[in-house]
């Protein structure tokens, strides 16, 4: 007999808790029954095209007693609370990263989601990607050898408002966060982390003391090294690429196009058109993939949804990076 659909509270109506309505509406073993935001007028709106009960409480949202599952995408400084709550009346949730921008937050909830049994799963959907996913199964499985050097390139099209550069925690603890944890997901004994940063290009950057280009450099217990490449802007797209180099070989993952057609004129040749321009494009296979994943967790079935403790890991690295770059230094880390 066929499970009834879970049912799904979500914190947040901003753009990308519009991109999980979207999904759990989508998905044919989940229903939106609740969302809530502080301003809301967002959340009517999302319930109105997603369904659910709209509110202007979170609490009402947890305690509603009519929910199995909550979904958190609301700012970040609220995560820590919101988890806490959702596991004291052991609702299971998936939180968009970063858990907090201070580790130490993060640490005092720690003991408690590990002691509970509650769910508790990390929204890097990245894993859920299925070019990065294949390329992470294929090395695992040996096909390339004993892993070497790992490459992650990642750009944005535009830099963020200024706004929102000042509110984010920095580019290593927003965007970065999202491939220190795809370096962990190949490379999971990361002990030192160098890094660099600069700006360059961004006013809102320089306004609040924040790097818009970045580069990093990941040594793993193996003596495998990492290298992550970050900017803010790239004039041709959307960049993702990742690089798995070993003793047999070597894996790549391109970015992904807008089309399949190449022009070929006497003035250009393989001439193609620009990469996709936003990450909902990119990623909108891996976020689909990503819900289904923690429903299965949620239902006590096998499944590799990132948890509390890849959360915390890849904030440590975020720390550490923003350490490095600031003071010069390469920085050991204990993740365990």
């Amino acid at each position: 007999m066929a499970q009834a659909p879970l049912r799904f509270g979500l914190i947040g109506a901003g753009r990308i808790g519009q991109v999980h309505a979207a999904g759990i509406a989508a998905d044919e073993d989940a229903v939106l029954v609740r969302v809530a935001d502080s301003f809301v007028a967002g959340a009517q709106r999302v319930a109105a095209r997603y369904g659910g009960i709209p509110s202007g409480s979170a609490d009402e949202v947890i305690t509603a007693g009519d929910i199995d599952a909550l979904l958190v995408a609301s700012p970040t400084p609220t995560h820590v609370d919101l988890i806490s709550a959702a596991v004291d009346v052991g609702i299971p949730v998936l939180c968009e990263k970063p858990i907090d921008l201070d580790l130490t937050r993060v640490d005092a909830l720690r003991s408690k989601v590990a002691a509970s049994g509650v769910p508790v799963a990390l929204g890097f959907n990245r894993r859920f990607d299925p070019g990065f996913a294949s390329a992470r199964a294929r090395v695992a499985a040996g096909e390339i050898g004993e892993l070497e050097q790992l490459s992650i390139i990642s750009r944005d099209p535009t830099p963020p408002p200024a706004a929102y550069v000042g509110v984010s925690g920095g580019i290593f603890r927003d965007m970065t966060i999202h491939d220190f944890d795809m370096a962990r997901f190949f490379l999971p004994d990361i002990v030192e982390v160098a890094a660099f940063g600069s700006t360059t290009f961004d006013d809102g950057a320089r306004e609040h003391g924040d790097f818009d280009t970045a580069a990093v450099l990941l040594r793993g217990a193996s003596g495998a090294i990492a290298t992550i490449t970050n900017s803010r802007h790239s004039a041709f797209g959307y960049d993702q690429r990742l690089e798995a180099f070993g003793q047999r070989g070597m894996l790549q993952v391109a970015n992904a196009g807008t089309s399949l057609v190449s022009l070929f004129t006497a003035s250009a040749v393989e001439a193609k058109p620009p990469y996709q321009e936003f990450f909902l494009e990119r990623y909108a296979v891996a976020y689909a993939a990503e819900l289904r994943e923690f429903i299965r967790l949620v239902r006590g079935e096998p499944s590799t949804s990132p948890t509390y403790e890849d959360g915390r890991a890849a904030l440590v690295l975020a720390d550490a990076a923003q350490r490095a770059a600031s003071e010069h230094i390469a920085v050991r880390v204990g993740i365990g």
